[in-house]
């Protein structure tokens, strides 16, 4: 009985289909109905009850599969192991990243990446959507924000400023505010997650917050996209540093109204679950985090921002 055999049956289970479970594998529906019946024939019994329209585990599927998959993590948990202590980085680094920091960051990083370790392969999505890591066959994610499901195993990588920014150009031309309330004369840059227009922005002047409603002609759900509406002088924008570390240190684009700060966030390498942190997922976490450390020391240093790294 072959181990990629009995992973396909797994995947069917979960799917529920040997349609979806093929694609979800990247392979041949024909290939994994084979696998299927090949698990089947050795063990001389049915896991799936199959109809015209649905598949659905027997009652020796049931008893079976739990126990398979409990095989399969011990094994991959010993290979894990073994790798770890010989220093083996090979296979399929398979990650989401946010469309701004993955662009325009990220994805230098990791060509370094690929440089110090050639047996490894990338595979990236890149996206501000949610993602879902069986659904988007992805193995870890550098997002922004901590993990909200309490399933999911994280690193933190660093606490990120964000600020308010604009083109010099623009703030010659329109002005420069001071104060939440002198942006109702500007135009935002509106950032769009879930449907859900971001167009209420809070800023904290060390003690209170203030809300302000801003108004603009430009919305995407696409932060690179508002990233570079910033830099080419459509109006002002809230931003990671991260995501704007670049235009800031050359000047392409302003820190301003620095007394009233917005909300900070942090910068996470998420997993779908302790036993997917690999050898490779360690180096990776490490290799962010001094990255993004190197990157907001030089914020601090230039006084572009003012915040301790992680």
């Amino acid at each position: 009985m072959l181990l990629e055999d009995l992973q396909v049956i797994l995947k069917v289970a979960e799917f529920r289909s040997i349609t979806a479970a093929a694609t979800n594998l990247d392979m041949r529906t024909a290939t994994a109905s084979a696998a299927v019946k090949r698990v089947e024939a050795a063990l001389g019994s049915e896991l799936f009850v199959r109809t015209t329209r649905h598949l659905r585990l027997s009652s020796a599927g049931e008893r079976y599969l739990p126990e398979c998959e409990q095989a399969l993590k011990i094994l991959d948990q010993a290979k894990i192991n073994i790798r770890e202590e010989l220093g083996i980085v090979d296979g399929e680094i398979r990650i989401a990243l946010s469309s701004d920091l993955g662009r325009n960051l990220v994805t230098p990083w990791l060509d370094e990446f690929l440089l110090e370790y050639p047996n490894a392969a990338l595979r990236t999505n890149i996206s501000d959507s949610n993602i879902d890591f069986y659904r988007d066959s992805v193995d870890m994610a550098l997002r922004y924000g901590s993990p909200t499901d309490a399933n999911m195993y994280g690193f933190k990588i660093c606490d990120v400023p964000r600020i308010l920014c604009a083109s010099p150009d623009y703030l010659a031309e329109k002005g420069s505010p001071n104060d939440p309330k002198d942006l109702s004369q500007h135009n935002g840059l509106l950032y769009q997650l879930h449907d859900i227009l971001q167009d209420e922005w809070v800023f904290n002047d060390g003690v209170l917050d203030h809300k302000v409603k801003l108004k603009g002609n430009r919305a995407s759900n696409d932060a690179d996209l508002v990233r570079r509406w910033c830099v080419a002088g459509k109006g002002v924008a809230i931003k990671s540093c991260l995501d704007m570390s670049s235009e800031l240190l050359s000047g392409d684009v302003v820190n301003v109204m620095r007394a009233f700060k917005p909300t900070p966030t942090e910068l996470w390498l998420v997993c779908p679950s302790r036993q997917s942190i690999t050898p490779t997922v360690r180096l990776l976490r490490d290799l962010f985090r001094e990255k993004t450390a190197e990157i907001i020391s030089q914020l601090n240093e230039q006084g572009i921002v003012e915040s301790k790294t992680s």
